[in-house]
């Protein structure tokens, strides 16, 4: 069984933690997942993904605040 990654973006400096999620995800192979870890729910985020990898991810709420929020971002190709 193989262990999911987990990124805990926040304690990423702001203008770091964009990039390091799309270099998180680039890296990943298809099927592959990883679960992102915030401190708000990461809605523009997604909104970034629908325009900079249309069709190639799939996004899946794990937890949903108030303090924490989880996601699971998997690479569909």
């Amino acid at each position: 069984m193989s262990t999911v990654q987990e990124l805990d973006i926040t304690q990423v400096v702001p203008r770091e933690k964009h990039p390091t999620i799309f270099r998180t995800f680039d890296a990943l192979a298809p099927g592959q997942s990883f679960i992102l870890i915030n401190d708000h729910d990461p809605r523009p985020l997604q909104y970034q993904f629908n325009f900079e990898r249309p069709e190639q991810y799939g996004w899946e709420y794990l937890e949903e605040g108030p303090v924490t929020w989880k996601v699971r971002l998997t690479k569909t190709k």
